[in-house]
């Protein structure tokens, strides 16, 4: 029997923690949210659904030059597209 990978469950804590202290989530914050997901090699559904839900959260104003170049990354490589930018 197979363990079921509980990362999405971190990834989501630590969205909150980010979001939680200051209100909105930088390019390094979103980077160690990221290796989380990418830590056992293997990005699952659970970990692309939470990605996803936080980067629809990302407000326009907050993406600045490293957030910008991190969500292209990000939609080129797992496909989850980039909010729109103001």
């Amino acid at each position: 029997m197979s363990k079921e990978n509980r990362d999405f469950l971190e990834m989501a804590f630590q969205s909150v923690q980010c979001f939680g202290n200051d209100g909105r989530l930088d390019a390094t914050e979103l980077a160690k949210i990221i290796a989380i997901a990418e830590r056992d090699g293997v990005t699952d559904p659970n970990e692309l659904r939470v990605l996803g839900n936080i980067i629809a959260r990302i407000r326009p104003d907050e993406i600045d030059a490293a957030m910008k170049a991190q969500l292209a990354g990000i939609a080129s490589k797992y496909g989850i597209k980039m909010p729109e930018t103001a």
